[in-house]
């Protein structure tokens, strides 16, 4: 039987060639100051060293190294990869980021490296939260920040119903009317059905040993930034 991960990686093979272009339309372009907000979270120094888990197509990562500074982006979908490398050529960035093959749960990266890790919209993908979170831990160095950026529910009922309206009926449509997978974006919506609340995932941080734990809600709740900090040894 198939799992969860190759399911997943075989989905995102499928879309890579329209995934920036349909992630535009279905956020409405909102995304492009969700990922701001969330870089910002990170404190990135200049000239620092910034990780990308579920990097996909390298937005975050472009992002991060915008002001200066190296990146390395870890994906398990090399149809992704390669997407993201020719966006890091037109770029002139393909010598600061560096695209790798890797799952999440397992991250070929040293420890202690980083100033700070990310991942954007891919912790209903993994298939295992803790160990994702306390992977990136162990990738930054002691003070630097993991920051998470993900859908959520809202919290105002009127939004909440809102948000279900368009995110399980209306954007499976417009994406099968772009030219998107309909699966894929019919299991999109779907995977925050039975997802992780803010306050679990704050905790699925603090059991990874990242303190200073907190979260930032969105576009009314759409989405959540969640931040924490590895603790200064000594």
């Amino acid at each position: 039987m198939e799992t969860k991960r190759e399911r997943v990686r075989a989905m995102f093979g499928r879309v890579a060639g329209r995934y920036d272009y349909l992630n535009s339309i279905l956020s409405m372009g909102l995304h492009h100051g969700w990922r701001r907000f969330s870089v910002r979270e990170c404190r990135f120094p200049p000239g620092g060293r910034a990780l990308d888990v579920a990097v996909g197509t390298g937005d975050f990562a472009i992002e991060m190294v915008a002001p200066g500074g190296e990146a390395v982006g870890v994906d398990p979908c090399e149809p992704m990869l390669q997407e993201g490398l020719k966006k890091l050529a037109r770029l002139g960035l393909d010598r600061r980021i560096r695209l790798v093959l890797g799952e999440a749960e397992a991250l070929p990266v040293p420890s202690n490296h980083f100033d700070c890790a990310t991942i954007g919209f891919a912790l209903r993908n993994v298939t295992d939260i803790d160990l994702t979170f306390a992977e990136m831990a162990r990738a930054v160095r002691p003070g630097g920040r993991v920051v998470a950026l993900e859908i959520a529910k809202p919290r105002i009922a009127l939004l909440r119903w809102g948000f279900f309206l368009y995110f399980y009926h209306v954007s499976p449509w417009v994406a099968r009317l772009f030219g998107g997978d309909p699966q894929a974006y019919h299991y999109l919506p779907n995977s925050l059905k039975e997802f992780k609340t803010r306050e679990e995932l704050a905790a699925s941080m603090q059991r990874a040993g990242l303190e200073d734990v907190h979260y930032h809600d969105l576009s009314g709740g759409m989405v959540c930034v969640h931040v924490g900090s590895k603790p200064v040894q000594g």
